[in-house]
């Protein structure tokens, strides 16, 4: 392997498919295995050590550990365990056992009810079924870590409760591009439209949601962004939202004011300039404009400003945010801003 060359895995949806595979290889050929070979959707082979394969009184258990490689994975190393049952029907029924949630909201890849065992990965179960000529199956699948670990997720937002979702769109697990991470978040936004709300409440992150919350709006209806309010800006109108508030803190919506809607500090930062060109367009002196710019962040410029009692400035910063927002978005979908503080409280809002 080439120096700098990141290692893939597997997803949860393979490990559980690896384990289907292991158990059907016992109950139809007494055979115990210590690995398997799948195929992933995308046609990649796939080898998956199995950790523990065991009979059980009807039927099999089997164990395997998630490897996510050099992606930085929350289920890295938890184990993934499948029950597999043979049955006397032609399907297959999934259960959700410990650590793996059900949905519980609309607007997901599955109906309300259902164990949250995506698609791909049953279709992977069911690949790994047809090898064996099984149709009957009983398969549970089960992540003890995964009450814990899915507190560390989106899923509670999402809708899915008790655990963590079965996922995975091939099977095979690639170091996370930014470009997967920003499709994670889009199902946010399905969510909260199949429950009824065309007005969202984008935050960029904790401190926008908590100001959110505080100003009454509908924990449904609350979006994170993280730092692609553009990417997730362009969703929205693509799904028809009428409106969304833009909630969040100054460092971050003041970039957007400046039309960066790619808002890391790594990717674009011009909090400071920004600020002071706003504070020097309202009559502030040179030298109080010179102090913004050397302040080391905005809760320090925002000293500055309010020593100066120019706190008007936030709400001509939040219009210019909202309207280079909408012209983002070509006038796809109204938008507004709300500028907050660390502490959250609203500093300005158009």
């Amino acid at each position: 392997m080439a120096t700098g060359e990141l290692r893939g895995g597997y997803t949860t949806g393979a490990c559980a498919a690896a384990g289907v595979k292991a158990a059907l290889t016992l109950l139809t050929r007494g055979e115990v295995v210590d690995s398997v070979d799948i195929t992933a959707l995308d046609g990649t082979r796939l080898t998956i050590p199995v950790a523990n394969v065991e009979k059980i009184s009807d039927g099999a258990h089997v164990e395997v550990v998630k490897f996510s490689g050099d992606d930085p994975d929350i289920t890295n190393g938890a184990s993934v365990f499948t029950t597999v049952r043979l049955t006397f029907g032609d399907e297959i029924v999934f259960r959700a056992g410990e650590g793996v949630g059900h949905v519980t909201k609309p607007g997901l890849q599955l109906p309300v009810g259902e164990p949250a065992i995506n698609p791909k990965p049953r279709q992977l179960i069911r690949n790994v079924a047809n090898e064996f000529d099984v149709r009957g199956l009983d398969v549970e699948i089960s992540i003890p870590a995964g009450v814990e670990l899915a507190k560390r997720t989106l899923n509670p937002v999402l809708g899915v409760e008790g655990g963590l979702s079965i996922i995975g769109t091939t099977g095979v697990l690639r170091p996370m591009s930014e470009e997967a991470f920003k499709n994670s978040l889009v199902p946010q936004i399905d969510v909260a439209k199949a429950a009824g709300f065309d007005e969202l409440i984008f935050v960029p992150g904790k401190i926008g949601e908590t100001c959110a919350l505080k100003l009454g709006f509908d924990a449904g209806a609350i979006v994170q962004t993280s730092n692609f309010v553009g990417f997730m800006l362009n969703a929205a109108a693509d799904r028809n939202i009428a409106k969304v508030i833009l909630c969040g803190h100054l460092g971050k919506l003041v970039k957007v004011a400046a039309g960066i809607f790619h808002t890391h500090n790594r990717v674009a930062d011009g909090r400071l300039e920004t600020l002071a060109a706003y504070c020097a367009a309202e009559g502030l002196p040179s030298t109080e404009v010179q102090k913004i710019l050397d302040a080391t962040t905005t809760e320090v410029a925002a000293q500055i400003i309010a020593d100066n009692h120019l706190e008007r400035v936030y709400k001509k910063i939040a219009a210019r945010a909202s309207l280079r927002a909408t012209r983002h978005v070509f006038g796809k979908l109204s938008v507004k801003t709300i500028l907050v503080d660390f502490a959250g409280n609203v500093l300005g809002r158009d």
